[in-house]
């Protein structure tokens, strides 16, 4: 494995690891930015914590990483909404500029692009 794979899945699991653990020290930030549309917020936010920490473990395995990182994408997909929605309501947001929320969301891409190519398999052809 390359050294920039292995930053990209350093980058990846300590992403998801701290966020993960962020979702259970301080869930009032993440119910913060959840659109009011969404049932069951504090239930959501500690589902997807769980699921932050255990995508983040399953990247530390070969065997699972592929797995994890499909997983780690699909949720990154399904919380895209949250930031969707802060972009579009900067106003509810004063403390962050709408820059910052701009560049959240080109974050967002990039981060996803980190996690499928840093989760490949390095499988060689003969």
């Amino acid at each position: 494995m390359n050294k920039l794979k292995i930053a990209g899945l350093a980058f990846v699991f300590l992403w998801f690891m701290g966020g993960g653990v962020m979702h259970f020290i301080t869930p009032e930030l993440f119910l913060a930015i959840m659109p009011p549309a969404v049932p069951y917020p504090e239930a959501i936010v500690a589902i997807s914590g769980v699921f932050e920490i255990l995508g983040a473990l399953g990247l530390l395995l070969q065997r699972t990483r592929r797995m994890a990182g499909i997983g780690l994408f699909v949720l990154t997909l399904a919380v895209s909404p949250a930031n969707i929605y802060m972009s579009l309501n900067p106003e509810l947001f004063p403390d962050v500029s709408e820059l910052a929320l701009t560049i959240r969301l080109l974050i967002q891409v990039m981060l996803l692009a980190c996690i499928w190519i840093s989760s490949k398999s390095d499988v060689k052809s003969e």
